[in-house]
């Protein structure tokens, strides 16, 4: 009796937050194509009475669902028969559920996960995403032959912008023993039920884009390799940062002609549009390599839409520079020369402190480290340029 209480672990392509505490009905699938729908009750009922079992017979392989009159009957059954072999053919067992318990996804924007541990289940998966508002939908890749994971999933978003920042911010993150690598799934890659529905009907297996192993495919339609994207993304973004900051920053990068610049300050994201492909691939790559701007490293990546086609080039002008207050070239002499005689004698740093033009240089310094530069040799090097 103790046996029927245990519960199987969550595992396989159940649907996110599927709750199994009510149900009596499990799926079998990867069934070898000699077995029987009498054979299927007969290896079922050794967990438990059946009421009733249903095969369908495929071309390589079948499925099929098996109704208990008791819920604890149906876990023993997935518990004890899960990757049993028969005829040398491993099944999978798991709980059987409704088609509408999951989202359509069809219309939705699709990552690609990889990397994937392979205790890592569809549940897991998607938890490691929810935090992102539109996730929808998440399943991992299973070998129809020896029912293991295949290391790679898909996760889907309704809105394309959460998908873009879940790969920006989830590539190279740990999940169970692994570090997982996010990028666009490939046009065309699509979810299929894997057969795991109760109502019996036949669904077409996953089309997924990507190669045995689980790695991306290259595509033409994809960012790096289509150049009507031109512009980057520029993600974890502090709070403070403006769309003049970024601007400023792109800028003294050299990368190219900037057309557009856009922050989304609550958000913490933002983008910059280049003229052409080739100028925002460079960007991206400066980008990444900048240590921080306001105390945080920007993350670059493409941008999820492509630029339309026949879009008129509008170059937008410099940005303004940093204001600094006007300073003579006699006052940073004499702030010079205080200065070397501070570093000599300890006593006169009061003093300089106390002049009028220490605290005038000093406050260009802070008027110049708060507009943006980011560390005090920059400020320097400005009140030296002034000079």
């Amino acid at each position: 009796m103790l046996l029927l209480q245990m519960e199987p672990l969550p595992s396989g392509n159940l649907p996110p937050g599927f709750d199994p505490s009510t149900c009596r009905s499990v799926y079998a699938g990867n069934i070898h194509t000699q077995v029987t729908e009498a054979l299927l009750q007969e290896i079922f009922a050794g967990a438990g009475p059946i009421e009733s079992c249903k095969l369908i017979r495929k071309d390589k392989s079948s499925y099929g669902f098996v109704h208990y009159f008791d819920r604890r009957f149906a876990a023993m059954a997935i518990m004890t028969l899960n990757g049993r072999h028969i005829f040398g053919q491993p099944m999978k067992v798991n709980w059987a559920y409704a088609t509408g318990q999951r989202e359509d996804t069809s219309s939705h924007f699709n990552i690609f996960v990889g990397d994937l541990s392979p205790e890592v289940t569809d549940a897991a998966l998607f938890d490691s995403f929810a935090a992102f508002n539109s996730c929808s939908d998440a399943r991992v890749m299973w070998d129809q032959k020896t029912g293991r994971s295949r290391g790679f999933g898909f996760v889907s978003f309704r809105n394309q912008q959460d998908a873009q920042t879940a790969i920006n911010e989830m590539n190279g993150k740990w999940l169970s023993s692994r570090q997982i690598r996010c990028n666009w799934a490939t046009k065309g890659a699509t979810f299929g039920e894997d057969k795991h529905s109760s109502d019996g009907k036949s669904v077409v297996e996953l089309t997924n884009g990507s190669s045995e192993d689980g790695r991306e495919l290259a595509n033409e339609d994809a960012p790096e390799n289509n150049p009507q994207y031109t512009t980057v993304y520029v993600g974890n973004l502090s709070p403070e940062v403006t769309q003049l900051d970024l601007h400023r920053l792109f800028y003294a990068l050299g990368a190219g002609v900037i057309e557009e610049v856009r922050v989304q300050r609550d958000k913490g994201f933002g983008f910059v549009r280049y003229n052409t492909h080739e100028e925002a691939a460079l960007a991206i790559q400066m980008g990444n390599a900048q240590p921080f701007l306001f105390s945080r490293q920007i993350k670059c990546s493409w941008g999820s839409k492509p630029t339309p086609s026949g879009t008129a080039s509008n170059p937008l002008p410099p940005p303004a520079p940093v204001s600094v207050p006007t300073l003579s070239a006699m006052d940073l002499l004499a702030y010079e020369r205080q200065l070397a005689i501070a570093k000599m004698h300890p006593q006169a740093q009061h003093s300089l402190r106390q002049g009028g033009l220490g605290v005038n240089v000093a406050g260009a310094s802070a008027t110049m480290y708060d507009g943006g530069f980011q560390n005090v040799a920059a400020a320097h090097q400005q009140l030296m340029y002034y000079q």
